[in-house]
């Protein structure tokens, strides 16, 4: 397996990674996913892909962040297997590079969030020793339409 963090404008983004990233984000469009990369990037978000045998079959979009409750840590905003490749290795090949930037980038934490309803994440995320640290709340705000 290959792990590659792909920069704004690589066309494997739409090619390869976004494909894989859709199986959990379906909303994403190639041209909102552009996009939301374009402002993200700005802010430290990154994407990495993973590569077997020249398929793309998993997908992590990242940032580093400074706060003051971990002080620096990395951030998985996305990780996702194909559905084609999972339980084969590679949501932990990509912790475990996720994990060694952060180290490199002198972060304090790891961190994901990950929903309710994804219990077999849960299992996955508990077996490679990451812990359950708090509640995340959301309140979903509504735009005024001009």
């Amino acid at each position: 397996m290959t792990i590659l963090d792909l920069e704004p404008g690589d066309a494997r983004l739409a090619d390869d990674l976004l494909p894989v990233l859709r199986e959990l984000r379906p909303h994403l469009t190639e041209d909102l996913f552009r996009d939301v990369y374009g402002k993200g990037y700005a802010q430290g978000l990154r994407f990495t892909a993973c590569y077997d045998d020249g398929v793309c079959v998993g997908a992590a979009g990242w940032r580093i962040v400074d706060n003051t409750s971990q002080i620096r840590k990395l951030y998985v905003d996305d990780l996702v297997t194909a559905e084609h490749a999972r339980s084969t290795g590679v949501g932990r090949r990509l912790l475990g590079y996720l994990e060694q930037r952060a180290q490199e980038s002198g972060c304090l934490e790891f961190s994901l969030d990950s929903g309710t309803h994804r219990t077999d994440a849960h299992r996955f995320y508990l077996r490679e020793r990451l812990a359950i640290v708090a509640f995340s709340f959301t309140k979903r705000l509504v735009r005024d339409r001009d």
